[in-house]
């Protein structure tokens, strides 16, 4: 009896589909025999582009490699080049093929808000979808740059940051009002006309007429000195004086362009840097450094082609683009990114004048940046080498997650894990568990981290027998519990249960009288141990301990104040915010409505009797 013909791999399996394969653009998806997704690539012509891959000999050691373990391609037809090379970005950037530039991206940029839905706009930070009515500046690189932007703006134009409810609210000044960066209106110390030429100051001042509105105020100064106001006069200097704080903490503001983003690129030892600076209105908003992954062999015009196109697959592209490398398909992003975006989109290479200056101070960042990052993944790597070394790991770990619980006397019980490897902390795989075990024991610490181990391998496991649903819940190498051998037990009874291996269990209690640097380590199978109270893997360890502290505290601590600040009226339906409201002021507390009559809930202006014995049955049930 003949066996049966092993699958065809690498070279003759891809010269297996030319026969079906159209000269049309489309996007391609080459996999290994697990499923994996090594390659993703785009084409003006499928057939052509999947034919050089059939060509043996004709390749690097990288392509030759990923050739070697392709066991299946996936094709899909696009319209137009352009529609290829956005599918191409888009399904990078979802699925980070092993072979491909990619990055881990970060969450949407912060923006400045003025909203105009209400009759006195409130300036605000937001960051999402832009749903709400108003005009919105940025993007901000970071969340720390807008709000310094924005503390300035409220001491430049005094505008109001508080919510609609509060503004509503108040009957007084708040504190924002007396250290000079509100003008009030809350409370009638600005007309509503006075309000909107501080709206309109401010709308120009961030549409990049800074200089006009300067001046403007200058001569309002002018003629209150005159007049002998000086204390409106000083006012108005006080005002001046933060507008130009913004203007220098901005650091270089072009002249030539108002609206561009900037890529400056800097590689070194098969590492890349890439500086992202924004500038909007004449203004520069900040910058944020990235670190793609990619092939050491990899030129770097193609690493930062890569990259622009996944950086705007989820957001809108400026007019003018500059970038520190001659991008190979530069006319065809550009045409890609101006269809994204519904208007002109030029991609330059600066060449002179201040746009090139502006570059070259962008790469000494970019330059300087991944020499530290490079100097903090060489220490990095001697650490985890070093916790290889200590827990008996074959290879250091790629992946530790670090486990810990919080609660006070049983309440708002959460348990939570932190993610830490090569890059650092993954702050973007930390996760949380409200404990749902209703029959739990108050404090009951085992039984609390049970069930957050049970749900977090559960979903694993799930995953991993569904190689389709992968992704989210990923095999870590090392596992560390904050507790000592009973903890660990329990962590080793789930494991079992679940049918977990090939992850390293320890158990970290802290020492006597609870003193950092006295840690015992537990090890299933091992006698317990205590490192030198001098070691970097220590102090290593202690850093994630305390991480994981820091961030399920964080947690509990926003549970907690969320269950303080609940009101049950509003889980009464019928009672909104303007009758919640009435009710408050009317009885000053909620305490208070719970115990009033059925009478005195009906004589308040806005509650029917209807409604009132909706209230009164709620807090007397079977009354």
């Amino acid at each position: 009896m003949s066996s049966p013909e092993a699958p065809l791999k690498g070279a003759e399996r891809i010269a297996a589909y030319l026969k079906t394969l159209p000269d049309a653009p489309g996007v391609y998806r080459m996999m290994n025999a697990a499923g994996d997704v090594l390659y993703v690539g785009k084409a003006k012509s499928l057939k052509k582009r999947v034919s050089s891959y059939a060509l043996r000999g004709a390749h690097n050691e990288r392509i030759s490699r990923m050739i070697a373990e392709t066991a299946e391609m996936l094709f899909v037809t696009t319209a137009s080049e352009t529609d290829a090379l956005l599918l191409e970005s888009n399904l990078i950037k979802r699925l980070k093929p092993r072979y491909n530039v990619s990055y881990r991206d970060d969450k949407s940029f912060p923006n400045i808000l003025l909203r105009e839905d209400h009759p006195f706009p409130q300036l605000l930070k937001h960051r999402g979808a832009k749903t709400i009515k108003g005009l919105y500046f940025g993007p901000f690189a970071s969340a720390g740059a807008v709000n310094r932007t924005l503390n300035t703006l409220q001491r430049a134009f005094l505008l109001r940051s508080c919510s609609d409810s509060v503004f509503e609210s108040r009957t007084r000044p708040c504190l924002l009002f007396q250290i000079k960066r509100c003008s009030a209106p809350c409370v009638n110390r600005i007309d509503l006309a006075g309000y909107h030429e501080l709206v309109e100051e401010a709308e120009s001042f961030l549409k990049g007429k800074s200089q006009a509105v300067q001046d403007e105020i200058k001569a309002e100064m002018t003629t209150a000195s005159d007049a002998m106001d000086f204390e409106a006069a000083a006012k108005l200097r006080d005002r001046l004086k933060a507008m130009s704080h913004i203007q220098s903490s901005q650091g270089v503001n072009p002249s030539t362009f108002d609206e561009a983003d900037l890529f400056a690129a800097y590689s070194e030892g098969g590492h890349t840097c890439i500086q992202v600076f924004f500038f909007r209105a004449g203004q520069n908003w900040g910058n944020r450094p990235y670190f793609p992954r990619h092939a050491a062999d990899l030129p770097l015009a193609e690493v930062l082609e890569s990259f622009v196109g996944q950086f705007y697959d989820e957001r809108t592209a400026p007019s003018l683009i500059l970038t520190s490398e001659e991008l190979p398909g530069r006319a065809l992003l550009a045409e890609a990114l101006g269809t994204r975006a519904a208007q002109k989109v030029e991609i330059a290479l600066p060449q002179r004048g201040e746009k090139r200056e502006i570059m070259e101070r962008a790469m000494t960042n970019a330059r300087e940046q991944l020499g530290r990052r490079m100097a903090e993944n060489s220490a990095q790597t001697q650490l985890l080498e070093g916790v290889a070394d200590v827990f008996g790991l074959e290879t250091p770990p790629r992946r530790i997650e670090v486990y810990d619980n919080s609660h006070i006397q049983g309440a708002h019980a959460l348990g939570a894990f932190i993610v830490a490897g090569p890059d650092g902390f993954e702050k973007a795989q930390y996760r949380k568990f409200n404990i749902k075990n209703e029959e739990l024991a108050p404090g009951d610490d085992y039984a609390m981290m049970r069930e957050v181990l049970t749900r977090r391998f559960a979903r694993m496991v799930k995953e991993e027998a569904d190689p389709a649903d992968a992704g989210r819940w990923k095999r870590p190498d090392l596992v560390l519990i904050d507790g000592g051998p009973g903890q660990l037990s329990v962590a080793c009874q789930v494991f079992a249960d679940l049918g977990v291996e090939d992850v390293t269990l320890v158990g970290i209690s802290k020492g006597p009288d609870r003193d950092a640097g006295r840690e015992h380590f537990y090890v299933p199978g091992k006698e317990p141990f205590r490192l030198d109270p001098k070691s970097p893997v220590l102090y290593y360890l202690q850093r994630l301990r305390d991480e994981a502290h820091r961030f399920v505290i964080g947690g509990h601590r926003k549970k907690r104040s969320a269950a303080i600040g609940a009101n049950p009226l509003d889980e009464i339906a019928g009672v909104g915010a303007g009758r919640k409201r009435a009710l408050l002021q009317h009885f000053g507390s909620a305490r208070a409505v719970a115990g009033a009559s059925l009478t005195d809930l009906a004589s308040v202006g806005g509650v029917s009797e209807t409604l009132a014995r909706k209230i009164f049955d709620f807090f007397h049930p079977g009354g």
